[in-house]
């Protein structure tokens, strides 16, 4: 009695999902979708707070940085301006190149001393071909940016500081 394979039935993959699972590892990327005829795969993760936390534990760095010596001194004094101003840094969700301008040749999005509302657009991150707003967390006033236009960033570090 011959029966037909399952495997044509379940198009389920199950190596493909772990292999786009690590692409959004390797990546940053938060999702990523595939389509081939009529299977689809949609895989995510979910960020939490607690990554933006860590980007923030180089505080303690500049009691560190005397015991340390010269390499070390570096890093704190780069640590040092973001605690020297009032404000909240609003970090980068992802790897990618940041964008001060919508287009080449365009106005910025924000300069320092603007005020911007809770939700505005303050510069992109392009990941991956997409170009990813970066929306302001609250109301308040450009106090400085951290970034220049075109300049690779890391998933978690500050980009512009709103008071």
């Amino acid at each position: 009695m011959a029966s037909t394979p399952k495997a044509p039935a379940d198009p389920f993959d199950a190596r493909l999902v772990r292999k786009l699972a690590d692409i959004l590892t390797d990546t940053g990327l938060t999702e990523i979708e595939v389509e081939h005829g009529e299977l689809k795969i949609r895989v995510a993760k979910t960020v939490t707070a607690a990554p933006v936390h860590y980007a923030a534990a180089p505080a303690p760095a500049p009691a560190a940085a005397p015991v340390a010596g010269p390499a070390a001194a570096a890093p704190a004094a780069e640590a040092a301006p973001a605690q020297a101003v009032r404000g909240d840094a609003v970090k980068s969700p992802m790897v990618g190149t940041v964008y001060l301008q919508p287009q080449p040749g365009a106005d910025p999005f924000v300069k320092v001393g603007d005020t911007v509302n809770a939700g505005q657009t303050l510069m992109i991150v392009e990941a991956m071909k997409t170009m990813n707003p970066i929306p302001a967390p609250k109301g308040g006033k450009v106090v400085e940016i951290l970034v220049q236009d075109g300049q690779p960033v890391e998933f978690g570090e500050p980009l512009v500081v709103v008071e």
